[in-house]
This record gives structure tokens, sequence and C-alpha cells, in this order.
């Protein structure tokens, strides 16, 4: 369609339409608007008889434009890096998510380099975009809403922010740690602030767009409006106990006669070797209910413990990173998910649950002087949120980054649901050894 507009406008050559076909949100209202340009109706157009090369190059084009709109308002590949969904979804899993699901997002920055995320190929740090042209949020209707215990994919909601050189890790993790440094170290001499100069100063930071952030897939526990707590490991909503996935696994410590587990076993059991955690006769598992029961039967297992931090204390890595808040990974909230509309009454101490809201997914200016609120240079003793937010979850809860850890999910971070698995790789095993999980292929994730 693009081709066809550029040719109204008697663009015949290759190049310009080739800009109609990547920049189309740019050069197209150009052709429009500009005095110099002239509309030709397809009728009236000369015919022009296409040599091979140029046939073959426009089927080319075409196959490229189609699959970009697949990709980017149907249907997109992704892989499963890590071992947090495990063993609902598996790390080496190849699924697709449909973008149909919860409605497409029109691209935040559609010029940039064709079937790349947000680094260009064969380079560590180009970025693969611009971001002097950027498109405001907006999501056409999709086939329904996002329910619990769907498997969503969404853009990290602090990838905001991000240090070059540690792209594994969360940039404002980085700083927190870096200022504790500063903190010991310093003393009376510390300042706030010093350990993110220190941060800035010693690597390549930078920010990213929404839709170039990394894509994330975890389980939705809850939904805007609700109110998530997290009790001895068991989640609940709304005061209610929330139905565990099938093959929802915790940390476990095993402890053996002394020879350890075998491979044989540990092969059996789904767990990815990145999991094991070795110790003499001692291991660290992440198991099932099933494989508890399992393992228990083996010879030589003595015990099979549970993991467990207990309620009160407070592990300063977790959701809000506030001491007021004793909250660990297992003992977690009562915490309120908000709703577009909704109002909460704002104070010192419920504001670090929603700061970042207010400040960053929401951009208002916020500042406290003394005991007072200041949003926009008005006193606050309430806000309104201007989105929906969601709690995500990993099934793997001992070892999956998730909102426990970062908080809130914004509407506009969400890409998509997992609808199917094509392809299955074991990175632990090469292609003679049993690489492709043959019974793992052609599933649908629950």
């Amino acid at each position: 369609m693009e081709v066809e507009i550029a040719k109204c406008y008697q663009k015949y050559d290759l190049g310009h339409q080739a800009l109609a076909v990547l920049f189309p949100v740019i050069y197209l209202p150009y052709l429009g608007l500009s005095s110099k340009e002239k509309y030709l109706e397809p009728s009236k157009q000369p015919v022009i008889k296409k040599t091979a090369l140029r046939e073959w190059v426009d089927a080319i084009i075409f196959a490229v434009v189609a699959a970009l709109i697949i990709r980017t308002f149907i249907f997109e590949a992704y892989t499963i890096p890590t071992p947090s969904m495990e063993k609902t979804l598996l790390e080496g899993d190849y699924l697709f998510v449909s973008k149909m699901s919860y409605g497409p997002r029109v691209p935040n920055t559609p010029i940039s380099f064709p079937f790349v995320h947000n680094t260009l190929p064969f380079t560590r740090y180009t970025k693969s975009y611009v971001e002097w042209f950027r498109l405001p949020y907006y999501r056409f209707p999709g086939f329904g809403k996002i329910k619990r215990n769907d498997p969503v994919v969404f853009n990290y909601p602090t990838g905001d922010t991000v240090v070059l050189e540690r792209q594994n890790e969360d940039y404002y993790r980085i700083v927190r740690m870096a200022e504790e440094e500063f903190k010991m170290g310093m003393g009376s001499r510390y300042r706030e602030g010093m350990g993110r100069e220190a941060v800035w100063r010693t690597y390549h930071v930078v920010a990213r767009p929404i839709d170039k952030r990394e894509n994330y897939i975890k389980r939705c526990i809850a939904l805007p409006g609700d109110t998530v707590q997290i009790i001895d490991r068991q989640v609940y909503l709304n005061g209610k106990e929330m139905p565990n996935p099938p093959l929802l696994q915790f940390n476990y410590l095993i402890r053996t006669e002394g020879r350890g587990l075998s491979s044989r076993v540990l092969e059996r059991l789904d767990i990815s070797k990145e999991d094991i955690g070795w110790f003499q006769q001692y291991a660290i598992l992440p198991l099932t209910n099933d494989n508890v029961k399992q393992i228990s039967k083996i010879p030589g297992v003595i015990e099979v413990k549970p993991q467990l931090a207990p309620a009160g204390e407070w592990s300063p890595d977790i959701f809000p990173f506030d001491s007021a808040y004793r909250w660990n990974v297992d003992n977690f909230g009562p915490l309120y998910i908000p709703r577009k509309g909704d109002e909460v009454s704002l104070n010192l101490k419920n504001l670090p649950l929603y700061r970042r809201i207010i400040e960053v997914y929401e951009k208002n200016k916020l500042d406290v002087k003394g005991n007072k609120i200041f949003i926009n240079d008005k006193e606050a003793h309430s806000y309104c949120f201007q989105q929906n937010y969601y709690w995500m979850m990993g099934d793997n809860r001992h070892n999956s980054a998730d909102s426990r850890y970062w908080g809130f999910v914004p509407e506009d971070h969400i890409v998509g649901k997992a609808v199917f698995v094509w392809l299955s790789l074991d990175k632990d095993k090469s292609l003679a050894d049993g690489k492709i999980r043959w019974n793992k292929l052609f599933r649908v994730p629950r």
C-alpha cells in the first residue's frame, strides 16, 4: 500500500519507494502536505515495465513490510532466556506471543532497524532506533483483557535506565548498592547521590523508551484494583487464598548421605543446571510439589526442607526498598494494585509505594518539603491514577526477578500473551545428546 501511494506522487524509483515502506509515518504525510508534490490518480499513471531484478526487489520489500506488520501488530517470536517461569515455560523455549490478545500498541519509536530490539547487529551498544521522532502511547482494541494467571510478555518497568556494561542487572539496584557502599565507607562525609554519581562516572548509562526496554514474561497475579499479599509463600488476593499454578515451584534444601543426586535424577525432574546449588551433601533445588514427593523417596535423601523467609525479615532488594515495609519474597504486603481513575490518600508512609508511578510512569513532578508532599508544585493529600497497573510473578518463585523486586507493571508496558511454544531446546545438551525436548514441542502455556 505504501508503494502504491508513493506512485501516486510519481515516485517510481526504488529509493523513494523504500522511504515509503521503511518510514511511512514520516514520508507519506510529507508527500501529501508538500506543495511541491502533485497527486496523480492511479488510472492516469504511466505503465512502467519492470526488469526481473526490480520484480525481485519489489517482492523482497513486500515480504519485509508484511513481516514487520505481523511482528508489530499481530504476533512475535520470543525466546525464554531464564528459568524464572519453570516448569510452565522452560529456559530455551521458543514461543509465539499474541499482540492481538490485549491489543497491539503503536510503536513509540517507529524509525528503527527492522527485526532487532534495541541494539544494532554486530555492535555492542549502538542503538537500533532514533529518539528524535516518537509517537505517543496508543493501544488498538484487542480480543480481550488480561486475566489472572495469564502468561504475559511486557517491557521491563525499571529498564528505562540501563548500565550498558551490566545490562543483565537492574540499574536502580546497582545505584542502591553503590549508595550503601558510600554510606559505610564515608561515614559522616557521605552525601546522598554519591553512589549514583559514581555509577555514571564508571559506566555508560543510557535511557530507553518503553518499547525498546527488555521483554520479560511472567504470570499475571493481580489485576488493577486488587490487593495482593503473600503469607508464608502463599499468595492471597483481596483476602482470599489464590489457587496456585499446577507447576509452581519453590526452593528446597536437600540433605543427602553425601553422594548427592545423580544427573539422571535431575534430568528427570527437568531441573536446570543453572538452578542447582551444591555444597557437600547439601543442595538447594527448585521443586514442584510432585518433585518433593519423588525426591523424598530416593534412597540416600535424608531431608527435604522448604526454604522460607520468615515474616518481619526485611530484604532491602524487595519493593519498595524501604525498611518501614519489612517485606521479603515469602511474606509481602498487603499492597493495593492501582486502577485507572482510583484515588489513594498520600502521606509520607505510603509514598514509597506509589512514588515511581507518580514521578516516572505518569510523568509528574514530585517534591517532599518537610512533612508535605507536592505534585506539580501543588500540595497533595491524594493522587488519582492515570492508567492501570498489574502485578507479575514467575512460577519459579525463589528464582524469579518479578514484581516483588521492582513493583508494578504499567498498562502501557504490556506487549502480549504467550500463546504457543513451537520449539524447546536444552542449553545443557548437544544436539546428539537430546538438545531438542521433543515432548515439550507444540504446547500451549497454562
